[in-house]
């Protein structure tokens, strides 16, 4: 007998789609993530599209799918009402009716490692294959580094007050802390009232440094913790703002440096093969052999700068103006334009296996009635 998965819940799915595509990976401008919730309890059938028109809206309904994920998030710009005045509105309104849960992945996955970058960056051939650009680890509560003197025997208390408060988490692990000791000097005026010593006298204490770190939202907390545990009348305190590190394998666009060069002609030939097209439009800059070529699926200009600083001769996108791929041959750089949704749809039937094979219980199917509302006559 063949054992039934059970159906995911709707939280379920959307964990699952923070794994393939993590959402923190998105572009700041970018509206990813679930886009509408729903009421019900399980999902039992989901379909993917690229764009969610009314017509794969009606077919998601007629399908009887329950949830749907929809590459470009069908809601970007804020919504202000939910009136009939636009796609955008009539569309979210039925969805909403209807119950049904709506996620978008869009530059999520772009920048996820082995997303659709890096299935696009395969396609122009055997290469290293790297990022133009580098992803920032997402890490909210390590923003800040609270740095503070503290004298010996009172180290402890501050430090667990702090860490009450939010300060000196690093993933799992709480109260995550570096100490080193030291002797700290003071002179208080005649208006203080020092703990340690007297006044208009300089004092040397035995202190520990305590450097803790913080997330924004946590610092007032963290601060006012810190001063209620410290002993000292005025607790010396700094704050710096950290850099978070770089991600080596995830971020905007992908270069493959080709281990064997090839004619523009022929990688042109291999993207075609990969997301079956007739065609594709080139701008050769004069280029007749291509070892390091960029990509970048959908709209790919403002990685132009990067292909060109990671030593690219070519770079394949879906779309760019006019201006911009004459610009880019004046730098020495070819520009292959495959179309928008061109670089995009093709990669749903991996992003299928990748969902069902993550959640077994889930019938996921394809949209029929998506498409490039661009054709050729």
């Amino acid at each position: 007998m063949v054992k039934k998965h059970p159906h995911p819940t709707p939280s379920e799915v959307e964990r699952v789609l923070d794994r393939i595509a993590p959402f923190h990976l998105a572009e700041e401008w970018d509206n990813v993530g679930v886009l509408l919730a729903t009421s019900r309890k399980r999902l039992a059938r989901l379909l993917l599209t690229i764009d969610l028109t009314e017509a794969v809206l009606d077919e998601a309904i007629s399908s009887r799918a329950e949830g749907i994920i929809a590459y470009h998030p069908p809601i970007f710009a804020p919504i202000k009402r939910l009136a009939d005045r636009d796609r955008t509105e009539r569309t979210m309104r039925r969805a909403a009716a209807e119950g049904i849960w709506i996620a978008s992945p869009h530059t999520a996955l772009d920048a996820a490692p082995g997303g659709l970058n890096d299935w696009l960056a395969e396609a122009a051939g055997e290469g290293e294959i790297a990022p133009l650009t580098h992803a920032i680890e997402h890490r909210p509560d390590q923003a800040l580094k609270i740095l503070t003197y503290v004298p010996t025997p009172s180290l402890d208390a501050v430090r667990a007050a702090m860490a009450a408060a939010g300060a000196g988490r690093i993933g799992e692990y709480s109260h995550c802390s570096f100490t080193g000791s030291g002797k700290g000097t003071f002179l208080g005026s005649e208006g203080s009232n020092p703990v340690v010593g007297r006044r208009g006298r300089l004092e040397s204490v035995e202190e520990g440094r305590l450097e803790m770190v913080c997330g924004d939202a946590a610092l007032p907390a963290a601060i006012a913790a810190l001063r209620a545990a410290h002993p000292y009348e005025e607790p010396p305190i700094k704050i710096h703002r950290l850099e978070a590190p770089p991600i080596a394998d995830a971020g905007p666009g992908r270069r493959n440096a080709l281990r064997r060069a090839a004619s523009i002609a022929d990688v042109a030939d291999r993207f075609k093969a990969r997301l079956g097209l007739d065609g594709i439009e080139v701008a050769d800059a004069g280029r007749r052999r291509i070892e390091r070529i960029g990509v970048c699926a959908g709209s790919g200009s403002s990685l132009v700068d990067a292909a060109l600083a990671a030593g690219c001769d070519a770079f394949l996108t879906g779309e760019m103006s006019h201006h911009q791929v004459l610009e880019a041959n004046e730098r020495g750089l070819a520009v292959l334009l495959a179309g928008h949704t061109s670089t995009e749809r093709p990669y749903l039937p991996t992003l299928a296996r990748r969902l069902r094979s993550a959640l077994p219980g889930l019938a996921i199917r394809i949209s029929r009635r998506d498409r490039d509302p661009l054709r050729r006559l």
